[in-house]
């Protein structure tokens, strides 16, 4: 599978806590933290719930 490179963006302050909890599983806690992660399904679907407070790079 592709890689891709995840870098949050946007503060998580006033997200839902169920966004809150996909930053947290995708790895992101902090601002301008970058991660590079497996394309799957599961880290797909995550992306997409929190795709306003971040930018994704195929790598």
């Amino acid at each position: 599978m592709a890689k891709i490179r995840i870098t949050q963006i946007k503060s998580k302050n006033g997200a839902s806590q169920r966004q809150k909890d996909n930053l947290r599983c995708l790895g992101l806690h902090k601002l301008h933290q970058s991660v590079e992660v497996e394309l799957n399904p599961c880290t797909k679907g995550m992306v997409q719930k929190v795709l306003h407070l971040v930018t994704v790079e195929e790598i």
